[in-house]
């Protein structure tokens, strides 16, 4: 247990006091009703013991009191409560072959229209991050609970040029890192995602952060996406890749060139193996739609501290009243 007012605390040596105002009282009617009882005025007085139930009501008075002077101090108790919360990362492939129109009216379009019906579905213990990549990787919004800002930075995505999927991998870990390490003002957007190094955690342990890499699965550039994905699962962060697109492929348009883009489900299928997430396909945009209906946050159970000030306070009460009750029902008087 904790206290917000911990000085408050120093009031509590008012019960020692009272205590003692009162075990003197006691003695000092002990000594005149012996006073009385040998001068003859009341006979047999000196005789006269006080009971327990004559300090009984005093103690639970002073019982009462202590307790109300503790709640002063705002006392806090920390409790396991089990709530929906965590991090998602919506890590957007913007690489050239993203404007590819096997899904309609492209696969950016698709994938940026689904994801804000899945921002948009979130409970409020979800803070949602947004990560762009294609031969670099940068977080365009840092985790937050804003869903203006989600989708702003959503919107504002546009296709690019080459896919690295190691690099978009990269950058979502740099930023759960920093979310997880930082509490405050999320960081300004479009800033380029953090460098700190995640901490790897024992091996099957997992942190309340999932990476949903939206992506059509053609890795063109260094470095190799699985040994991100290795790097992932030791910091026990799950990755659910989401392949945009048709097995099959479309013809795109490059600078006056037919260049043929097909979904790698093969390589987006060894990422989710690695890291205990799991692949999806989205080869239309009512399939997306559906992808994103299957991954949910998880029920986690974390300590937090609650001030529980009304406990003491509705305790000190039933003290008194307690002290108070027994009082008039045994002398017909308060104490």
């Amino acid at each position: 247990m904790s206290f917000i007012w911990p000085l408050m605390l120093f009031t509590l040596l008012l019960v020692p006091l009272f205590a003692g105002i009162y075990l003197w009282l006691q003695r000092r009617r002990v000594r005149l009703a012996a006073a009385y009882g040998a001068s003859g005025l009341a006979p047999g007085a000196a005789l006269v013991i006080p009971g327990w139930r004559r300090h009984l009501s005093p103690v639970l008075y002073l019982a009462g009191l202590a307790l109300l002077l503790a709640g002063l101090a705002r006392p806090q108790a920390s409790v396991r409560l089990p709530r929906l919360q965590g991090t998602v990362i919506l890590a957007f492939d913007v690489s050239g072959s993203m404007a590819a129109d096997d899904l309609k009216p492209n696969r950016m379009q698709a994938a940026r229209t689904a994801a804000r019906e899945f921002v948009q579905r979130q409970p409020p213990g979800i803070q949602v991050g947004v990560v762009a990549f294609s031969e670099g990787g940068f977080s365009v919004q840092a985790p937050t609970h804003d869903q203006a800002a989600i989708l702003a930075a959503i919107d504002r995505l546009s296709p690019q040029r080459g896919t690295s999927l190691a690099q978009g991998i990269q950058a979502s870990l740099s930023t759960i890192a920093h979310s997880l390490a930082q509490e405050g003002p999320a960081a300004p957007a479009t800033a380029a995602a953090p460098t700190l190094t995640p901490t790897p955690l024992p091996e099957g342990e997992t942190v309340p952060a999932i990476i949903v890499l939206l992506t059509d699965g053609e890795n063109t550039a260094p470095p190799d996406p699985l040994q991100a994905a290795q790097a992932a699962a030791e910091r026990g962060v799950r990755i659910y890749p989401i392949g945009i697109g048709s097995p099959g492929g479309a013809i795109l348009q490059v600078e006056g060139f037919s260049v043929h883009t097909r979904l790698d489900e093969a390589a987006l299928r060894e990422i989710a193996q690695r890291t205990g997430g799991a692949y999806f396909s989205a080869a239309s945009e009512e399939e997306l739609r559906g992808v994103y209906q299957k991954i949910t946050p998880e029920l986690v159970v974390k300590a937090e501290k609650i001030e529980i000030t009304s406990l003491f306070a509705g305790a000190s009460i039933l003290a008194f009243l307690a002290g108070g009750a027994l009082s008039l029902l045994w002398f017909g008087r308060l104490p």
